[in-house]
């Protein structure tokens, strides 16, 4: 079936152009995508992914507090010469708990 039904989006040119280079790497186009969200959306009957927004619990959240630290700077993260050495500190962390 020719593809002739015209459909227009608004949207910022930066997300644009990031999501156009990410379908681009994976060999599909812009339009191309749109299309299978839209198949995907007959299959599922509705939106083919869940709709809802993910509150992460106090230890993720702590968690990511801590790899932003890490990250930044703000905390030196600790370092190991083998894998049991990181094995034997965090076997004796869980002991502390």
């Amino acid at each position: 079936m020719a593809k002739t039904a015209v459909i227009n989006v608004r949207t910022e040119p930066a997300i644009k152009e990031q999501v156009e280079n990410l379908y681009n790497s994976m060999g599909v186009s812009l339009s191309d995508a749109i299309n299978m969200f839209l198949y995907k959306s007959i299959d599922f009957r509705g939106l083919p992914f869940d709709l809802c927004r993910e509150i992460p619990n106090t230890e993720t959240i702590a968690a990511m507090k801590e790899a932003d630290d890490i990250i930044s700077g703000k905390v030196q993260s600790k370092s190991y010469s083998s894998f049991k050495d990181m094995l034997n500190d965090a076997l004796a962390d869980d002991s502390e708990d």
